[in-house]
Protein backbone atom coordinates (compact mmCIF):
# COMPACT_ATOMS: atom_id res chain seq x y z
CA UNK A 1 0.00 0.00 0.00
CA UNK A 2 1.43 3.37 -1.05
CA UNK A 3 -0.66 5.36 1.44
CA UNK A 4 1.61 7.19 3.92
CA UNK A 5 2.50 6.46 7.50
CA UNK A 6 1.43 9.35 9.73
CA UNK A 7 3.68 10.56 12.55
CA UNK A 8 2.80 13.30 15.02
CA UNK A 9 4.37 14.96 18.03
CA UNK A 10 3.87 18.04 20.16
CA UNK A 11 6.57 19.67 18.05
CA UNK A 12 9.82 18.76 16.34
CA UNK A 13 10.89 16.12 18.87
CA UNK A 14 9.21 13.26 17.04
CA UNK A 15 11.68 13.71 14.19
CA UNK A 16 14.04 11.65 16.36
CA UNK A 17 11.56 8.78 15.91
CA UNK A 18 11.04 9.64 12.26
CA UNK A 19 14.78 9.21 11.60
CA UNK A 20 14.56 5.60 12.79
CA UNK A 21 11.43 4.98 10.71
CA UNK A 22 13.11 6.34 7.58
CA UNK A 23 16.21 4.24 8.24
CA UNK A 24 14.21 1.01 8.56
CA UNK A 25 11.45 1.77 6.04
CA UNK A 26 13.05 3.90 3.29
CA UNK A 27 10.39 3.08 0.68
CA UNK A 28 7.41 4.15 2.80
CA UNK A 29 5.75 7.52 2.21
CA UNK A 30 5.40 9.46 5.46
CA UNK A 31 3.58 12.53 6.76
CA UNK A 32 5.00 14.26 9.82
CA UNK A 33 2.87 16.67 11.85
CA UNK A 34 4.58 19.02 14.33
CA UNK A 35 2.02 20.57 16.69
CA UNK A 36 4.60 23.12 17.85
CA UNK A 37 1.98 25.79 18.50
CA UNK A 38 0.79 23.68 21.45
CA UNK A 39 4.18 22.44 22.68
CA UNK A 40 4.93 21.17 25.20
CA UNK A 41 2.15 18.72 26.02
CA UNK A 42 3.77 17.70 29.30
CA UNK A 43 2.18 20.43 31.44
CA UNK A 44 -1.34 20.02 30.01
CA UNK A 45 -4.29 18.07 31.47
CA UNK A 46 -5.07 14.57 30.13
CA UNK A 47 -8.32 15.93 28.65
CA UNK A 48 -6.47 18.66 26.74
CA UNK A 49 -3.83 16.19 25.53
CA UNK A 50 -6.52 13.83 24.21
CA UNK A 51 -8.28 16.67 22.40
CA UNK A 52 -5.04 17.79 20.73
CA UNK A 53 -4.21 14.22 19.73
CA UNK A 54 -7.61 13.73 18.12
CA UNK A 55 -7.12 16.93 16.14
CA UNK A 56 -3.75 15.65 14.94
CA UNK A 57 -5.15 12.25 14.01
CA UNK A 58 -8.02 13.82 12.06
CA UNK A 59 -5.55 15.85 10.00
CA UNK A 60 -3.36 12.82 9.28
CA UNK A 61 -6.39 10.77 8.27
CA UNK A 62 -7.35 13.57 5.86
CA UNK A 63 -3.93 12.98 4.28
CA UNK A 64 -4.83 9.31 3.79
CA UNK A 65 -2.53 7.80 6.41
CA UNK A 66 -2.78 4.00 6.79
CA UNK A 67 -1.06 3.83 10.19
CA UNK A 68 -0.24 6.50 12.78
CA UNK A 69 2.81 6.69 15.04
CA UNK A 70 2.22 8.73 18.18
CA UNK A 71 5.83 9.98 18.44
CA UNK A 72 5.30 11.66 21.80
CA UNK A 73 5.63 9.99 25.20
CA UNK A 74 3.10 12.29 26.87
CA UNK A 75 0.55 11.77 24.10
CA UNK A 76 1.02 8.00 24.18
CA UNK A 77 0.75 7.60 27.93
CA UNK A 78 -2.30 9.87 28.19
CA UNK A 79 -4.22 9.38 24.95
CA UNK A 80 -3.40 6.25 22.96
CA UNK A 81 -6.03 4.07 24.64
CA UNK A 82 -8.71 6.61 23.72
CA UNK A 83 -7.36 6.95 20.17
CA UNK A 84 -7.51 3.19 19.67
CA UNK A 85 -11.07 3.18 21.01
CA UNK A 86 -12.26 5.95 18.65
CA UNK A 87 -10.36 5.25 15.41
CA UNK A 88 -9.97 2.16 13.24
CA UNK A 89 -6.46 2.98 11.94
CA UNK A 90 -3.58 1.12 13.68
CA UNK A 91 -1.58 3.17 16.21
CA UNK A 92 2.01 2.73 17.35
CA UNK A 93 2.86 4.43 20.63
CA UNK A 94 6.06 5.44 22.38
CA UNK A 95 6.79 5.20 26.07
CA UNK A 96 9.97 5.35 28.18
CA UNK A 97 12.20 2.29 27.70
CA UNK A 98 12.09 1.28 31.35
CA UNK A 99 12.19 -2.48 30.69
CA UNK A 100 15.66 -2.70 29.04
CA UNK A 101 17.08 -0.26 31.60
CA UNK A 102 15.68 -2.20 34.56
CA UNK A 103 16.90 -5.52 33.12
CA UNK A 104 20.35 -4.14 32.30
CA UNK A 105 21.21 -2.11 35.40
CA UNK A 106 24.06 -3.32 37.61
CA UNK A 107 23.78 -0.54 40.18
CA UNK A 108 20.03 -1.14 40.58
CA UNK A 109 19.41 2.56 39.95
CA UNK A 110 18.16 4.09 36.70
CA UNK A 111 17.23 7.64 35.76
CA UNK A 112 14.14 8.74 33.85
CA UNK A 113 14.12 12.21 32.30
CA UNK A 114 10.59 12.95 31.11
CA UNK A 115 7.72 15.41 31.16
CA UNK A 116 5.28 15.76 34.02
CA UNK A 117 2.51 14.38 31.79
CA UNK A 118 4.44 11.16 31.17
CA UNK A 119 5.68 10.57 34.72
CA UNK A 120 2.22 11.15 36.24
CA UNK A 121 0.39 8.88 33.79
CA UNK A 122 -1.17 5.54 34.70
CA UNK A 123 0.67 3.79 31.85
CA UNK A 124 4.06 4.93 33.15
CA UNK A 125 3.20 3.76 36.67
CA UNK A 126 2.04 0.39 35.34
CA UNK A 127 5.21 -0.13 33.31
CA UNK A 128 7.42 0.86 36.24
CA UNK A 129 5.62 -1.50 38.62
CA UNK A 130 5.87 -4.34 36.11
CA UNK A 131 9.57 -4.14 35.23
CA UNK A 132 11.38 -2.13 37.91
CA UNK A 133 10.18 -3.47 41.26
CA UNK A 134 13.72 -4.11 42.49
CA UNK A 135 15.23 -1.02 40.92
CA UNK A 136 15.39 2.53 42.21
CA UNK A 137 13.97 4.89 39.59
CA UNK A 138 15.18 8.47 39.85
CA UNK A 139 12.41 10.41 38.12
CA UNK A 140 13.16 13.95 36.97
CA UNK A 141 10.75 16.28 35.18
CA UNK A 142 12.63 18.07 32.42
CA UNK A 143 10.70 21.31 32.70
CA UNK A 144 11.88 23.92 30.18
CA UNK A 145 13.95 21.56 28.00
CA UNK A 146 11.40 21.23 25.19
CA UNK A 147 11.25 25.00 24.78
CA UNK A 148 15.02 25.20 24.15
CA UNK A 149 14.82 22.34 21.62
CA UNK A 150 11.80 23.79 19.81
CA UNK A 151 13.69 27.07 19.45
CA UNK A 152 16.76 25.25 18.11
CA UNK A 153 18.71 26.87 20.95
CA UNK A 154 20.87 23.85 21.83
CA UNK A 155 24.11 25.82 22.30
CA UNK A 156 22.63 28.18 24.89
CA UNK A 157 24.72 27.99 28.12
CA UNK A 158 21.50 28.23 30.14
CA UNK A 159 20.36 24.91 28.65
CA UNK A 160 23.51 23.18 29.89
CA UNK A 161 23.06 24.70 33.36
CA UNK A 162 19.44 23.50 33.47
CA UNK A 163 20.31 20.02 32.24
CA UNK A 164 23.17 19.74 34.76
CA UNK A 165 20.68 20.57 37.50
CA UNK A 166 18.41 17.74 36.30
CA UNK A 167 21.08 15.02 36.06
CA UNK A 168 22.83 15.80 39.36
CA UNK A 169 20.34 13.85 41.54
CA UNK A 170 20.66 10.89 39.15
CA UNK A 171 24.46 10.92 39.38
CA UNK A 172 24.18 11.12 43.17
CA UNK A 173 22.15 7.88 43.13
CA UNK A 174 24.79 6.14 40.95
CA UNK A 175 22.53 5.43 37.97
CA UNK A 176 24.02 3.38 35.15
CA UNK A 177 21.11 3.90 32.71
CA UNK A 178 19.34 7.09 31.72
CA UNK A 179 16.02 6.62 29.95
CA UNK A 180 14.91 9.51 27.76
CA UNK A 181 11.16 9.78 28.27
CA UNK A 182 10.45 12.47 25.69
CA UNK A 183 11.04 12.27 21.95
CA UNK A 184 12.60 15.76 22.03
CA UNK A 185 15.38 14.67 24.37
CA UNK A 186 17.60 12.70 21.92
CA UNK A 187 18.61 16.14 20.61
CA UNK A 188 20.26 16.65 24.01
CA UNK A 189 22.59 13.65 23.60
CA UNK A 190 25.79 15.68 23.06
CA UNK A 191 25.14 17.63 26.28
CA UNK A 192 24.05 14.57 28.25
CA UNK A 193 27.15 12.66 27.19
CA UNK A 194 29.24 15.57 28.43
CA UNK A 195 27.45 15.84 31.79
CA UNK A 196 27.04 12.17 32.74
CA UNK A 197 29.73 9.74 33.94
CA UNK A 198 31.18 7.66 31.10
CA UNK A 199 29.61 4.40 32.25
CA UNK A 200 26.00 5.64 32.02
CA UNK A 201 24.08 4.22 29.06
CA UNK A 202 21.48 6.52 27.49
CA UNK A 203 18.50 4.84 25.82
CA UNK A 204 15.40 6.01 23.99
CA UNK A 205 12.58 4.24 22.17
CA UNK A 206 13.23 5.23 18.54
CA UNK A 207 14.57 1.94 17.21
CA UNK A 208 11.96 -0.11 19.07
CA UNK A 209 9.16 2.06 17.65
CA UNK A 210 10.48 1.60 14.11
CA UNK A 211 10.67 -2.18 14.54
CA UNK A 212 7.14 -2.33 15.93
CA UNK A 213 5.89 -0.20 13.02
CA UNK A 214 7.52 -2.59 10.56
CA UNK A 215 5.93 -5.58 12.30
CA UNK A 216 2.45 -4.04 12.25
CA UNK A 217 2.76 -3.07 8.57
CA UNK A 218 3.60 -6.70 7.74
CA UNK A 219 0.93 -8.23 9.96
CA UNK A 220 -1.77 -5.92 8.55
CA UNK A 221 -0.48 -6.49 5.00
CA UNK A 222 -0.20 -2.74 4.40
CA UNK A 223 3.57 -2.47 3.78
CA UNK A 224 4.68 -0.53 0.71
CA UNK A 225 6.60 -3.02 -1.40
CA UNK A 226 7.78 -0.44 -3.94
CA UNK A 227 11.52 -0.11 -4.60
CA UNK A 228 11.20 3.66 -4.97
CA UNK A 229 12.39 5.90 -2.13
CA UNK A 230 9.34 7.26 -0.34
CA UNK A 231 8.23 10.87 -0.07
CA UNK A 232 8.28 12.74 3.22
CA UNK A 233 5.79 15.54 3.84
CA UNK A 234 6.19 17.80 6.88
CA UNK A 235 3.48 20.00 8.39
CA UNK A 236 3.90 22.50 11.20
CA UNK A 237 1.57 25.08 12.75
CA UNK A 238 4.39 27.28 14.02
CA UNK A 239 7.72 28.80 12.96
CA UNK A 240 9.46 26.57 10.43
CA UNK A 241 13.07 27.53 11.26
CA UNK A 242 14.04 24.67 13.60
CA UNK A 243 12.14 22.04 11.63
CA UNK A 244 13.75 23.26 8.42
CA UNK A 245 17.22 22.85 9.94
CA UNK A 246 16.41 19.29 11.05
CA UNK A 247 15.07 18.41 7.59
CA UNK A 248 18.20 19.75 5.90
CA UNK A 249 20.48 17.92 8.33
CA UNK A 250 18.72 14.59 8.70
CA UNK A 251 16.42 13.91 5.76
CA UNK A 252 17.47 15.71 2.58
CA UNK A 253 19.83 12.95 1.44
CA UNK A 254 17.43 10.08 2.04
CA UNK A 255 13.96 11.34 1.17
CA UNK A 256 12.01 13.53 -1.22
CA UNK A 257 10.94 16.15 1.32
CA UNK A 258 8.34 18.92 1.37
CA UNK A 259 7.63 21.31 4.27
CA UNK A 260 4.27 23.08 4.62
CA UNK A 261 2.63 25.24 7.29
CA UNK A 262 -0.91 24.67 8.50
Amino acid sequence: MKEPIGVFDSGIGGTSILKELVKLLPNENMVYLADSANAPYGQKSPEKIIALCKKNVDLLLEKGCKLIVVACNTATTNAIAELRRVYVVPFIGIEPAIKPAALGTKTKAIGILATKGTLSSALFTKTSDLYAQNTEIVEVIGKGLVEFIEAGDLLNPELEILLKHYVEPMIAKDIDYLVLGCSHYPYLLPLLTKLLPKGVKIIDSGEAVALQTHNVLKSKNIKNNSNITGELLFFTNSNTNTLEKIINKCFKTTKNTVLKTL
